[in-house]
């Protein structure tokens, strides 16, 4: 085999990986705070913050150098949304 062809072989097995890293609204993460973040952390995100609230549980974490707000519900566990956080100041 080419190294062409063995590049493209190479590429097949990793693309299909990378888009695994990224999570989607509906996704199930778990609802405790421990489930959340071992789900998260087996996709590679890094947790910098966890907040539970009544109605959802805020995760702030990063992947690929940007960070991201993803809420979840904490009755089925699954991601309501999910917003790439900003880094400009707003002042």
């Amino acid at each position: 085999m080419n190294k062409i062809g063995k590049l493209a072989v190479l590429a097949a097995f990793v693309a299909p990986g990378l888009a695994l890293a990224q999570i989607n609204v509906n996704d199930v993460l778990g609802s405790s705070e421990g489930a959340i973040r071992a789900a998260l952390e087996a996709k590679g995100y890094s947790i910098a913050k966890f907040k539970v609230e009544e109605d959802e549980i805020e995760v702030y974490a990063s992947l690929d150098g940007k960070t991201y707000e993803i809420e979840v519900s904490p009755e089925t566990g699954a991601v309501l949304e999910i917003e790439l956080e900003d880094d400009e100041d707003d002042s």
